[in-house]
């Protein structure tokens, strides 16, 4: 129920007396080593230039690898962390110095930290009553809250009887009996098992449809961010890599970064040409020239962006078996029944090919000699010397 802006947000971790001395030192020593984390005079930078305007009712998702700062962002949003530089804006009203308490945000936690001595429905009922509410009006919105994640009948229980789902669920409804502005979760599901995260998936996915507040969330996993949000930032080492739906940045990835990280299996990546004829472009792979759809040679030559080597992105899904194109051995077939995974090594790389069973007449098997080929519209070209898109 509130609009969040995070302007030029950053998070600096200063050193500890000594430590500074010390870093230097092994930086001095290690000068190829890289880290996650920029080091500084200041100390060490965990979240740098972070600018996000999160619509009302909107459900954001972070998204990156571990120690990209996506976790940071969310603590300081919550008042947990503080902000080293920048402006954080919820409601129209700056909350930089406001106390975690006065923020009306609630946070749902990895590791679910209910109360072991506490009965679930005393667990979800705790915030109201340090709010000195009505106790009619406490035991409604508990039992709102139950009914809408379905815990109605473990309302009684203790957390140490329930399963990982279910202690989950318990942790979300004490979130929302306080029916906050900004609801903030961070790996929530990290802890389950994987048939359980689907069914929590989806359960997030109706308590959206039911409850009127923005929603940021912090995960790892790209499923759960491609599933889940209606926008996703994808963060490495403290910086934003790009901001788009779901759709956007699957479709159109910013840089090589973000191409590899977002869609499973992994993007495939090859070393090739870009080239230029007139108002065209081409891609060349391995002797095999592939002519770019009419859109993305718009937007080449929107930017002039000349022939050049470049590193070439096709996603497994887009590619098909075929008696010409690009050569390659097959390593390891796996049989996923409505498709076949190849992995194959193809142009000096380790390269997937998901190709539908349906009407393949034989599978290649272990050491067999393929040609695979792609379309236009699904090949993504990236600069040699940035690891940008061209396109974009």
């Amino acid at each position: 129920m509130a609009e969040v802006i995070l302007n030029n947000i950053k998070k600096v971790y200063p050193f500890v007396s000594g430590e500074q001395k010390k870093g230097r030192k092994k930086k001095a020593e290690e000068p190829a080593k890289k880290v996650n984390l920029q080091i500084t005079d200041e100390g060490v930078v965990a979240v740098q230039q972070f600018s996000l305007n999160i619509a009302d009712k909107e459900f954001i998702v972070l998204v990156g690898p571990s120690g990209c700062g996506k976790s940071t962002t969310l603590r300081m949003v919550a008042g947990l962390e503080e902000i080293s530089d920048g402006e954080l804006i919820i409601d129209g009203k700056v909350m930089n110095n406001v106390a975690p308490k006065d923020r009306d945000i609630a946070m749902v936690f990895q590791s679910y930290a209910l109360y072991p001595h506490m009965t679930v429905y005393e667990n979800m009922a705790f915030a109201l009553r340090l709010r000195h509410l009505d106790r009619k009006e406490i035991d409604r919105k508990v039992r709102e809250a139950a009914e809408i994640l379905d815990i109605t009948q473990y309302l009684d229980r203790k957390p140490k009887a329930l399963s990982g789902g279910q202690r989950q669920r318990v942790a979300i409804g004490r979130a929302i009996v306080r029916a906050p502005k900004v609801m903030l979760m961070d790996e929530p599901l990290s802890n389950l098992d994987a048939k359980l995260r689907n069914e929590m998936r989806a359960e997030i996915i109706k308590l959206r449809q039911r409850i009127d507040t923005t929603f940021i969330y912090v995960t790892h996993d790209q499923t759960e961010a491609m599933t889940l949000g209606d926008r996703i930032v994808i963060m490495k080492d403290g910086y934003i890599q790009q901001i788009g739906t779901p759709q956007e940045v699957f479709n159109h990835p910013a840089n090589l970064f973000v191409a590899g990280f977002i869609g499973m299996p992994v993007m495939n990546f090859f070393d090739a040409k870009l080239l230029r004829e007139g108002e065209h472009y081409f891609v060349e792979l391995g002797g095999h020239k592939v002519h770019l759809s009419e859109e993305k040679c718009a937007r080449l030559l929107a930017k002039e962006v000349p022939s050049q080597d470049i590193t070439l992105g096709v996603r497994p899904e887009h590619t098909d078996l075929a008696d010409n194109g690009v050569s390659g051995i097959v390593d390891v077939s796996e049989m996923m029944g409505s498709s076949v995974h190849l992995h194959i090594t193809a142009e000096g790389r380790d390269v997937i090919l998901i190709v539908p069973t349906v009407d393949m007449k034989n599978i290649p098997a272990m050491g067999d000699r393929i040609h695979f080929s792609f379309n236009g519209k699904v090949a993504h070209v990236f600069s040699k010397e940035d690891d940008r898109n061209l396109e974009f």
